[in-house]
């Protein structure tokens, strides 16, 4: 029954480490150093030299090897042989074994000496062993030799804390006799992980080569290091026995020898040596067994839950039959257009409370992403103050301004406007790729087990989104496009915000008008509309005054009663002081300068104030006619343009020179600014300014409600619709319910797993255990 219970606890352990089970059998674990002689008391416990030997480490992988006691045959052919778990063959030449140790060794653990966790499992099979289940780990050692990994010591400690920190593994420290106890590095890791010595058991090895006239009777009798389970002497073959094939007979006999013949050793012989050693393992290991049996129990039950449950996550099977097919596929499609409505909604149960995810990464978008994107734009950073003054005069044509043109402003605005496509589009793509995302991660531990049919609706539903990403495009691209087409100058926010920038603008400091005449163009000068003769006399009107004189010098402020002509203000008859075209306004000295300023503002902007042209007077735009000269106020052509040039002649004259003219108009650019000019520039960046905002308003406001009607919701609406008119075909079925290979094969492994457990549990049940003797 003895025998029947710890090959019971092998099988198990061979079923396990097959399927990958999780229960911790009890075992033996061989724990020592290098060339401690570990591998010498392995060989006298089975009796056959069947281990690798050699420099270094040799063992780099551990080995489990399960003794099984057998009835000696009636022929001594094949009665002692071994098998591994790898390999389905019998081995009846143990040389082989070591061949095939060394093989696998490197096969999984290179060349370079590293050392790896994943075991070797060797059965042997022999009437000369007791049951016995014994782990061999590598050697301990300190210093990495040739081309070991230069953290040997850190990997193979870390490998053998895996097995020797189980509570079930029962310690089998090797120290060789004729080095100081205190320096074993066995039993000070073995102390490390059982500090009461109540799972280890000593194994003192070499005490034939101590030096004369000392002995290790202290240490065996236990009153060096104390434990529960105390000290073992063996005495191993050398490494001249080694090699000289000495066979093991010979040597457990010259080891019997050894204690019987010691002067110190005789009284104790009985208690020490191999044959003792194989005794106590089997009877340690069977009485760890006993105790550790409940636990056993205990932790295969709640195995057997955690792997039934496990293969429930992988579905029945009985579900893909003929008649259940066409549920499964509607069932499995219907969750996956919830999972996905669920997420952009932000109603599903896996909401994540690490990042954002779903409908709140589309809300992020909205208000953060494109919200500073949009104003991020400047709305006349990239147009510089000789772009405006360029589109002002070209829009004006042959004919100079009578005020700031309106198709100056149109041609200005509506690039600006087309600034806000790009991020526009941008925020349409960004959203279709978090759909994209959303819709991959909606898969289901059902659906998984699926790849074709999981491939296949997310392919269906990746082509519903890209067929609504190019109407989303250009209906935003559309809404750009909108607001370029009509330019709404009578919208109440930009007529508000525009008057209070014009009025501000048209208001400079003090000093600006007191430094006209150094901004001031000979042009102006010859004109007579400097606000400083030539003799330099101070102009006696007021600063703002001269500023709206600047400003309106050539707006229709004229009347009647201004006796001064078209011809007059643009130099063509002379010139005339500020003081006289000022007494010649007639009825308009009376007119403050707040007055006539607040009536050219209200008059360009729209409003209800005074007209600019005096009631009765003339609309024509140019004044009235002289009657009492008899002829146009124009000179003549020829020789009245000649006179009006003064002395110079025709030849000299810039106004024939096409190459001077030429060399004018590429120096405009050139030339400073008049005061008129700076104002009718601010104007326009404050009237852009304020349009532009109006229009990112709007556009902040319709870009997400044209992409959650043309694409969220429409997709959300459609999604189920669309999978079931492509995916529901009868045909189909049997192709998109083609289940993962590496799934079938993991279902039957926990499948024969929970097999195992549930057979084991059942076993040691039934177990009837003899009182210890």
């Amino acid at each position: 029954m003895d025998g029947d219970l710890i090959r019971l606890v092998s099988r198990l352990q061979d079923t396990f480490a097959n399927l990958g089970g999780e229960l911790d059998m009890p075992q033996l674990a061989v724990v020592g150093s290098q060339s401690a002689g570990k591998s010498s008391v392995l060989e006298n416990l089975v009796g056959r030299d069947f281990l690798p030997r050699g420099q270094g480490i040799v063992t780099r992988r551990p080995l489990i090897l399960q003794l099984v006691h057998t009835a000696p045959p009636p022929s001594a052919t094949y009665s002692e042989y071994a098998q591994f778990l790898h390999v389905d063959k019998r081995f009846t030449d143990f040389n082989e074994v070591r061949k095939e140790i060394e093989a696998e060794t490197f096969r999984v653990a290179g060349q370079n000496k590293g050392v790896s966790k994943l075991p070797i499992n060797l059965r042997i099979y022999s009437p000369h062993v007791l049951d016995l289940t014994l782990v061999d780990l590598p050697g301990l050692t300190k210093i990495p030799v040739g081309d070991q990994p230069t953290d040997i010591e850190r990997q193979i400690r870390n490998l053998i804390l895996d097995y020797i920190t189980k509570p079930n593994c029962v310690i089998l420290s090797v120290s060789p006799a004729n080095v100081d106890l205190a320096n074993s590095d066995s039993l000070k890791l073995a102390r490390s992980v059982d500090p009461q010595g109540r799972r280890t058991i000593g194994i003192l090895t070499k005490l034939d080569l101590m030096d004369a006239g000392t002995n290790a009777v202290d240490i065996l009798s236990g009153r060096v290091y104390p434990l529960k389970l105390g000290f073992i002497g063996v005495v191993n073959r050398s490494q001249q026995d080694i090699n000289s094939d000495r066979s093991m007979k010979e040597a457990l006999e010259a080891e019997i020898e050894f204690f019987s013949n010691h002067a110190a050793y005789r009284i104790i012989a009985h208690r020490h040596g191999t044959k003792f050693l194989a005794k106590t393992l089997n009877q340690v290991l069977l009485n760890h067994i006993r105790d550790k049996l409940p636990d056993m129990k205990a932790r295969l039950n709640t195995l057997m839950g955690q792997t039934q449950q496990e293969l429930n996550a992988f579905g029945d099977t009985t579900s893909l039959g003929d008649h259940h097919q066409g549920a499964l596929i509607l069932r499995m499609m219907t969750q996956f257009a919830r999972d996905f409505v669920s997420s952009i909604e932000g109603t599903s149960l896996d909401i994540s409370t690490k990042e954002l995810s779903g409908g709140a990464r589309i809300y992020y978008i909205f208000n953060d992403v494109f919200g500073h994107a949009l104003e991020s734009i400047d709305s006349t950073g990239n147009l510089s103050t000789q772009d405006i003054r360029t589109a002002i005069r070209n829009s004006t044509g042959p004919r100079p301004s009578l005020f700031v043109p309106e198709v100056a402003f149109d041609l200005l605005v509506k690039p600006q406007i087309k600034l806000l496509e790009a991020p526009s589009l941008r925020c349409v793509e960004m959203v279709y790729e978090e759909l994209v995302k959303i819709c991959h991660n909606c898969t289901s531990p059902e659906l998984q087990r699926f790849p074709r049919l999981h491939a296949q609706i997310i392919e269906v539903v990746s082509e519903l989104l890209r067929e609504r990403l190019g109407p989303t495009s250009e209906y935003t691209s559309s809404l750009i496009s909108i607001q370029a087409a009509y330019i709404n100058t009578n919208h109440p926010a930009f007529v508000t915000g525009s008057a209070a920038a014009a009025k501000e603008s048209a208001n400079p400091p003090p000093k600006r008008a007191l430094e006209a005449p150094r901004h001031s163009s000979p042009t102006e000068r010859a004109n007579g509309n400097a606000f400083i003769d030539e003799e330099g006399a101070s102009d006696s009107r007021t600063t703002d005054q001269i500023h709206l004189d600047r400003v309106s010098r050539r707006t229709p402020l004229s009347d009647p009663r201004n006796h001064r002509s078209v011809s007059q203000d643009h130099g063509r008859s002379g010139t005339s002081s500020p003081s006289v075209a000022h007494s010649q306004t007639g009825g308009s000295q009376e007119t403050t300068p707040n007055a006539t300023r607040d009536t050219f503002l209200n008059y360009f902007f729209g409003g209800q104030g005074t007209s600019p042209y005096p009631a009765g007077g003339s609309s024509n735009m140019f004044g009235p006619r002289h009657e009492t000269s008899g002829r146009e106020p124009y000179p003549e052509m020829g020789g009245s343009l000649a006179s009006s040039l003064g002395n110079r002649g025709l030849e000299n004259s810039p106004a024939y020179d096409m190459k001077s003219l030429g060399k004018h108009i590429e120096a405009v650019s050139s030339n400073r600014l008049s005061a008129r000019e700076e104002m009718e520039i601010m104007l326009i960046r404050s009237l852009i300014a304020s349009y532009f905002s109006i229009v990112r308003q709007s556009i902040q406001d319709l870009v997400p409600k044209a992409i959650m009607h043309f694409l969220v919701n429409h997709t959300s609406q459609q999604v189920q619709n669309r999978l079931v008119a492509t995916l529901y075909k009868p045909e189909l079925f049997a192709d998109l319910l083609d289940e993962d290979e590496a799934l079938v094969n993991e279902r039957t492994r926990v499948k024969a797993l929970l097999e195992a457990y549930k057979e084991a549990f059942k076993t040691l049940s039934e177990v009837t255990l003899r009182p210890t003797s």
